[in-house]
């Protein structure tokens, strides 16, 4: 069983930013591939950032020189810096990693942001 606890986001105004963060139980999140998803009312969960066991990342396209993710070994933690955000991109924001064959997804956190 993998527990993935999420932290941060919140409400923000147009241009301004936030930080998520995830930690995993163990040293999961240190050693697998890990990543950020979203999903806005009405639309499909879509890859947001990803890291890979070897720190490669990897973004969508509409967060590219906005968004960072990174991951601290020592703490078994991978965040989410997200600045500059825009109204499009408020959404409920998940953790993501997966371990031996199953997803495995933190509790969800929303991030809004107002024009």
């Amino acid at each position: 069983q993998v527990h993935l606890r999420q932290s941060g986001g919140g409400m923000v105004q147009s241009g301004g930013s936030l930080k998520l963060s995830c930690a995993s139980s163990g040293s999961i999140v240190s050693i697998s591939n890990v990543g950020w998803y979203r999903q806005a009312p009405g639309k499909e969960r879509e890859s947001v950032a990803v890291i890979n066991s070897g720190g490669t990342t990897n973004y969508t396209d509409s967060v590219k020189g906005r968004f960072t993710i990174s991951r601290d070994r020592a703490r078994n933690t991978v965040s989410l810096q997200m600045n500059t955000l825009k109204p499009e991109d408020t959404a409920v924001y998940y953790c993501w990693t997966r371990w031996k064959g199953h997803d495995w997804w933190g509790q969800g956190t929303q991030v809004t942001v107002s024009s």
